[in-house]
């Protein structure tokens, strides 16, 4: 097979590695959820680590990851092996990814104070080693997998939808049945999450590998390999790839919106339960809600990518959900809100979360094939390919200040007064206009400013096209001057 060949002229939908390559992102659905949503609060009332311990160890943990996510995508991009260059690292999560996950809300030892931080903060590593070795070479295989421009696009269309199905729904199903039932400060319900979210977690690991492993084998090695005794060489070959103007304009979007996105995760429990008054019944009913976004996304995404283009896409669906976002917000302190914790209340929030979800969806799936197409922009000028680093290097940036934005809702929370609240209460009007205020701008300025860094990516569809070109004629030509081509 060649490299960036399209697989198959027929429908997606009958291929059977269209589904391996897209089921293969409920694995990091899962661990986002359980980073985003529950960690915190979990180490925090239920292993009893203060919540500053808890932080810093995420924190630690990101910090790790800003190493091992860019070595470990450009390892893996010169990895010469029978096996393929992504399914050895593939393999190698399924030994630590399931484990870690069950480890963490199962701890393997008796924890106490002067051990916890340390148990955490391995667990949190490790944890986030195993997904790098897992999601980024797993999602790295699409540019050899589709080469044509607007049919990346479906591909990552089905593959964020299996994202949200996995992390949302444990999501609601936790909710409902595990730590929603026993209690946020209960260990027992975070057991049985931690148990099923890992063997789900292994079984997708095990079919998604198996089900591409074919394919990824019989796509060409790599040329020069990764030579660890060289890092000097390798970091060089780092840094020349991601100073592509393209993949900075995405790198640095990923940066800003990474931000908003860790506010926005961290305070959905205050702003759900404190600011519209709704109940644990009711959240879940709104996560139920949220299953009909990824299959409207699926079906959007690839005809507004081809009719306005990639990037125009993009920036028009994140700009809605923006848009949208803080209107729920504005409508209650203006009074023209339901009752708080209505079901009416609930049901208008809800369609503005499903929209909201729909557009964050479309706009996600374009911006990541963007990135697949910088693949072979960097290749025409470096004559190497690195999709690996490129998506280690954008899920870094989503993943880093995302700690900053954890650390910002912090702030936020004790600013307006929310330490020590404990029912709906004892909240004040006062306490919510603080907090709409303080959050929804620092939200949506910095999506808007993400949105200012992707107009500055220049791929379309044309410049896709010449770089397909070049490099198929740089191949044609490298193939005439082989030996074998000369003798025969």
């Amino acid at each position: 097979m060649r490299r960036g060949q399209t697989i198959s002229t027929d429908t997606l939908e009958k291929k059977p590695i269209f589904w391996f390559y897209g089921s293969a992102s409920v694995a990091y659905g899962i661990k986002n959820n359980a980073f985003s949503y529950l960690l915190l609060i979990y180490a925090n009332q239920v292993l009893g680590l203060p919540g500053y311990l808890a932080s810093l160890a995420l924190a630690c943990a990101m910090l790790w990851d800003a190493v091992s996510d860019l070595l470990l995508g450009h390892w893996s991009d010169k990895t010469s092996s029978r096996l393929g260059r992504r399914h050895p690292f593939m393999y190698a999560a399924l030994l630590l990814l399931p484990i870690t996950f069950y480890g963490l809300f199962n701890p393997f030892i008796e924890l106490n104070e002067d051990n916890t931080f340390a148990y955490v903060l391995l667990m949190a590593i490790l944890i986030r080693t195993g997904t790098t070795l897992f999601e980024v070479p797993s999602t790295a295989l699409l540019p050899d997998l589709e080469s044509d421009y607007d049919r990346r696009n479906k591909w990552l269309a089905l593959r964020y939808s299996f994202g949200w199905y996995g992390g949302n729904g444990i999501h609601t199903i936790n909710f409902a049945f595990w730590v929603g039932a026993f209690g946020v400060a209960v260990q027992h319900g975070y057991s049985i999450y931690g148990t099923v979210g890992a063997l789900v977690i292994a079984a997708v690991i095990l079919i998604s590998a198996l089900g591409t492993q074919k394919v990824a084998a019989a796509i060409p090695r790599p040329k020069e390999t990764f030579k660890l005794k060289k890092i000097a060489h390798e970091l060089a070959q780092i840094f020349q790839s991601i100073k592509n103007r393209n993949f900075a304009a995405l790198f640095f979007y990923g940066l800003t919106t990474g931000i908003a996105a860790g506010l926005g995760m961290a305070l959905y429990l205050y702003n759900t339960t404190y600011f519209f008054g709704f109940s644990g019944a009711q959240i879940a009913f709104t996560g139920l809600c949220v299953f009909i976004a990824p299959i409207i996304a699926y079906a959007l995404t690839p005809p507004l990518g081809k009719k306005f283009g990639k990037k125009n896409a993009a920036i028009g669906a994140i700009f809605v959900n923006v848009s949208l976002y803080p209107i729920p917000y504005l409508l209650l302190l203006a009074g023209y809100w339901p009752d708080l914790g209505s079901w009416l209340g609930l049901y208008i929030y809800s369609v503005f979360i499903v929209v909201e979800v729909v557009c964050s969806i479309v706009g996600n799936v374009l911006l990541d094939s963007m990135m697949a197409d910088v693949v072979e922009d960097s290749e025409v000028s470096t004559a190497r390919r690195s999709e690996g680093l490129f998506y280690a290097a954008r899920g870094f940036s989503l993943k880093a200040v995302s700690a900053g934005g954890i650390i910002g809702a912090g702030t936020i929370i004790s600013v307006v007064g929310l330490d020590g609240i404990t029912s709906l209460e004892m909240v004040t009007s006062q306490i919510r206009f603080d907090l709409a205020t303080l959050f929804l701008p620092l939200y949506c300025g910095l999506y808007m400013l993400g949105l200012f860094m992707v107009s500055k990516y220049r791929i379309d569809r044309e410049l896709h096209n010449k770089n397909l070109d070049k490099l198929a004629t740089r191949h044609d030509v490298k193939s005439e001057d082989s030996p074998a081509s000369v003798s025969s």
